[in-house]
């Protein structure tokens, strides 16, 4: 791919809010998965998105009745940008867990996504994001 294509390539974006309930996770993966369509980088994705989504329904403010998080894909030049944004409350940085169930989703992230990070604050919500390459067709032309 050229540098002028990539320069030039359309900006593809989706969102969608879910309400923060453990069911709905599996829908955000489904939201996730009609986007990228079986590319190759859609099982790391899904896998990623599936655990930034369990802790804005799980671990935020988000999980109190009526919270919500939202999703928020871009595909530019190669690059699936996913964000998800929460309602708030206490950070707490990834960390090997003792007990083997908790504490894990945003290692196994760091180690899946190109890059990866957040944003906000616990007052008015916390965005995760992760980036990864997802060649679209068109991209390798």
């Amino acid at each position: 791919m050229s540098h002028r294509t990539a320069a030039t390539a359309p900006l593809l974006a989706w969102s969608r809010v879910f309400p923060a309930t453990p069911a709905q996770i599996q829908e955000a993966r489904r939201f996730l998965a009609q986007i990228l369509d079986g590319r190759p980088a859609a099982y790391d994705a899904i896998l990623c998105l599936s655990e930034v989504a369990t802790n804005a329904a799980v671990h935020s403010q988000s999980r109190r009745p009526g919270g919500r998080f939202t999703v928020h894909a871009a595909i530019h030049a190669g690059l699936l940008r996913v964000e998800v944004r929460d309602d708030g409350g206490p950070w707490t940085w990834p960390m090997r867990s003792h007990d083997g169930q908790h504490g894990r989703g945003l290692l196994l992230v760091a180690q899946l996504a190109d890059d990866w990070g957040r944003s906000g604050d616990s007052t008015t919500g916390w965005t995760v994001w992760f980036t990864i390459r997802a060649e679209l067709a068109t991209d390798a032309t």
